[in-house]
């Protein structure tokens, strides 16, 4: 286990030395003021296989990956080592170091090497395993190709380059006629084998899911460059001549990238945002085409319709470029999305879809919570609007959210600058694809605003209502105790007064002065007991202790007009009942005021968890709720306790007054 640790630091202590060292013998020899770029790129995309390597071999040992990698890099280094050394003992100062011929043999014929662990890397990327046990003879035999194209390459009699012409090979050499055929029949099984690492890769990615899939497009993202790498070669050899500078630098970008892309994949860090990158990647790169090809097209028309000279045909290529911009890059970022990144499409579309039906107004913003669900595919997702004022979140329809809701999930807040307007509670998964997860979150914001907007203002309205409620009920309450101080108080002193004073009449002598005064005195006190009764119960009835139903039948009792009266014996809130009296006290007052009226009914009764009670008649009708009315007084009085009260009143058909009140049960 020591030594496990310990090798990759080995490994790449070895590959820092050898990299010195090369990049010491290419001062020595003169030649890194020339050859600057290819050094520096060479040592690049060797450090950035061995450092992938080092991270991969000490976090994830049992993975093969790392220790290939570290081992690329360290052929890499050799291989600089063995160009630097040769040049250095052979051309720059020849007999200098020992063993140049080594040096050159290496330079010259150890190529196949370079192509060993890459090769191997895609025979068991991501896991470290063969994609079947079928695929062990398929590596096998590509080892072995390998193997013996290596040895038949070092002992090939094949003449060095011109600049290595005259040094001898230290190795006896073979001839054509011997070698030829192995040698062609290894290649060729060599070639296979790179063939067959890009088929084990296309293997995998075809019956693929979940993490595995998403490492498998992280490598392929890479291996894009690879064809890249091909064109900008045989562009510059088109070009210049031969190879350069750019096949350098696109060498080493490749080489980098995958070694990446293998380090991302492997160790899973933002898996899941591959496909925003790739759709970018190739949005930008169509894009930049098709703004390059607009450039020329409309600069080569204009140059040859006006001539050269003029600065028309740029700037008109530059205004039309400009002009295509906007509507080129949301138009290719879509066919790009809905190929690649389709997850992005398909939620984005869900959220545009959504928006038009609330511009249309067919649909309400509170909807946007199951909107985002269904676009970031998690039935869990949860949507709570934030208040500031209260600190504290409400869902859609504005009722407070236990905190231990939100426990357990995920939590990404929804801003609009530093206002937060929301949480998206959701399941941890959707956190490895934060891309996704803010651009739908983004393209939602002007729904979500308006949501929570309305979520508020239907808050505060709900505490007006409640707080009016609560005043009428107090108002109630009041009442109850003023009509229960005047029954149990003055009106029953005024009873004992008439009785005292009774009592003392009784004990004078009839007829008298006196006992005819007294008889009057006690008439006045039983007026005044009758009045008190009366105000008692316009404060309230007291029938209603027993409840609705007696109650309205007494009022009825003592209206001029003949009542029929249908009420339910359920009872109700004592706020309810109380309201519903009064209601049908007034429009009774009403109906014998100003209706003309012959017949008049009232009902009360439950209907889909409200009291309603109806009062109809057959009068002159045309009666209107005027500011101060009576019928103004029932509807405020109604809408306190969050009911809703209609008068239907036709000129001459009578007129029908109807209180809905809801229950609580």
């Amino acid at each position: 286990m020591q030594a496990r640790r310990i090798a990759p630091w080995v490994a790449v202590c070895l590959t820092l030395a050898g990299l010195g060292f090369a990049v010491t013998l290419a001062a020595l020899a003169s030649n890194l003021g020339d050859d600057a770029l290819t050094v520096a790129g060479w040592c690049i995309a060797t450090l950035a296989s061995s450092a992938v390597g080092l991270l991969l071999a000490t976090r994830c040992g049992d993975n093969p990956i790392g220790w290939l990698l570290l081992a690329n890099g360290l052929a890499l280094a050799a291989s600089a080592v063995a160009i630097t050394y040769a040049e250095y003992a052979v051309l720059a100062e020849p007999g200098a170091l020992p063993g140049a011929e080594w040096a050159v043999l290496y330079t010259e014929r150890a190529w196949p090497l370079l192509f060993v662990c890459p090769t191997a890397i895609a025979f068991v990327f991501p896991d470290g395993r063969l994609p079947s046990p079928a695929w062990r003879r398929v590596a096998g035999a590509t080892a072995a190709s390998f193997a013996v194209l290596t040895v038949l390459s070092l002992l090939a009699a094949e003449r060095y380059s011109d600049e290595f012409a005259h040094v001898a090979s230290p190795l006896p050499q073979l001839s054509e006629s011997i070698i030829g055929i192995p040698f062609f029949l290894s290649g060729l099984g060599a070639l296979g084998g790179l063939v067959a690492g890009a088929l084990a890769i296309r293997t995998r990615l075809r019956r693929a899911t979940g993490v595995e899939r998403y490492q498998l497009k992280w490598l392929a993202y890479a291996a894009i460059l690879v064809p890249g790498t091909v064109i900008v070669c045989l562009a510059e050899i088109a070009i210049a001549g031969e190879e350069g500078p750019a096949l350098t630098a696109a060498l080493v970008v490749t080489m980098t990238a995958i070694a990446a892309a293998i380090g991302v994949a492997i160790t899973r860090y933002r898996l899941y945002e591959i496909d925003g990158l790739v759709s970018r990647t190739l949005a930008y790169a169509v894009l930049t085409a098709g703004l390059a090809a607009t450039f020329a097209a409309v600069s080569l028309s204009l140059g040859v319709a006006i001539g050269s000279g003029s600065t028309l045909p740029t700037a008109a290529a530059t205004l039309a470029v400009a002009l295509a911009f906007g509507p080129l890059r949301s138009r290719v970022q879509r066919m790009v999305d809905r190929r690649f990144d389709r997850a992005r499409y398909e939620g984005l579309g869900k959220v545009e879809r959504f928006l038009d039906e609330l511009r249309a107004g067919r649909t309400a913003p509170e909807g946007i919570g199951d909107v985002l669900a269904q676009a970031l595919g998690d039935p869990t997702l949860e949507l709570f609007f934030w208040l500031p004022e209260e600190k504290l979140h409400v869902d859609a329809a504005g009722y407070v959210v236990d905190e231990s809701r939100l426990g357990g999930r995920a939590r990404t807040p929804v801003r609009r600058g530093d206002l937060q307007l929301a949480t998206v509670v959701h399941d941890q998964s959707l956190g490895d694809r934060p891309g996704l997860l803010q651009n739908v979150i983004e393209a939602a914001g002007l729904a979500i605003e308006i949501a929570r907007l309305r979520v508020e203002v239907r808050r505060r309205l709900a505490e007006v209502e409640e707080s009016r409620a609560r005043i009428v009920t107090a108002g109630y309450e009041e009442r109850r105790r003023l009509e229960r101080d005047l029954h149990d108080g003055a009106q029953q002193r005024l009873v004992s007064i008439g009785l005292a004073l009774r009592h003392v009449q009784g004990q004078l002598p009839a007829p008298s002065r006196p006992a005819d005064e007294l008889n009057a005195t006690v008439d006045e006190v039983l007026v005044a007991i009758e009045e008190l009764r009366e105000l008692a119960r316009g404060v309230r009835p007291a029938g209603l202790d027993d409840g609705l139903s007696p109650a309205l039948r007494e009022l009825a009792s003592r209206s001029p007009l003949p009542i029929r009266v249908s009420a339910t014996e359920e009872r109700f809130e004592d706020r309810l009942e109380t309201a519903a009296y009064f209601v049908a006290s007034e429009a009774l007052a009403n109906v014998a005021k100003h209706a003309g009226a012959s017949e008049v009914s009232v009902r009360a009764a439950r209907q889909n968890g409200s009291l309603v009670l109806s009062v109809r008649d057959d009068g002159r009708g045309g009666a209107l709720p005027a500011a101060g009315s009576g019928l103004a007084g029932m509807s405020d009085r109604v809408a306190a306790l969050g009911g809703t009260l209609s008068v239907d009143s036709p000129s001459g058909r009578g007129t029908v007054v109807t209180a809905e009140l809801p229950c609580e049960w």
